[in-house]
């Protein structure tokens, strides 16, 4: 089992930056498809970001492309969203998400694809 704990959230002005930080604990994640989603009030999960577990393919929304950068350190079990040029309607809760892998290349951008989930970290973007 794995559990996957968000931190990082908070309040910024719209144009500046919050770096998510989502820290794996129970086994190594090394092997997971890892993925951030977000969710804002009212609306359904959305996808953000993916990595494969190599860190060799990476996926991003059209949304924050060029805005957000999603990285990962395995031998820290941890993996990031760095967000910049944030924007009112990046305001929502953010969650990572985590599955194992079928192979080094595989990245996951549907809700349905993992089986591991944070418990959220809100961010706000005020205008």
């Amino acid at each position: 089992q794995v559990q996957l704990v968000e931190s990082g959230g908070g309040l910024v002005q719209a144009g500046g930056s919050l770096r998510l930080s989502c820290r794996a604990s129970g086994r190594s994640i090394s092997t997971y498809g890892m993925g951030w989603f977000r969710q804002a009030a009212g609306k359904e999960r959305e996808f953000v970001a993916a990595i494969s577990w190599s860190g060799g393919r990476i996926y991003y929304a059209d949304s924050v492309k060029g805005r957000f950068t999603i990285s990962r350190d395995n031998a820290e079990n941890t993996v990031y969203l760095q967000m910049n040029s944030l924007k009112p309607e990046d305001t929502a809760v953010y969650y990572c998400a985590g599955r194992q892998a079928s192979y080094s290349g595989a990245y996951y951008y549907q809700v349905r694809q993992y089986d591991y989930w944070g418990q959220g970290t809100q961010v706000t973007v005020s205008s």
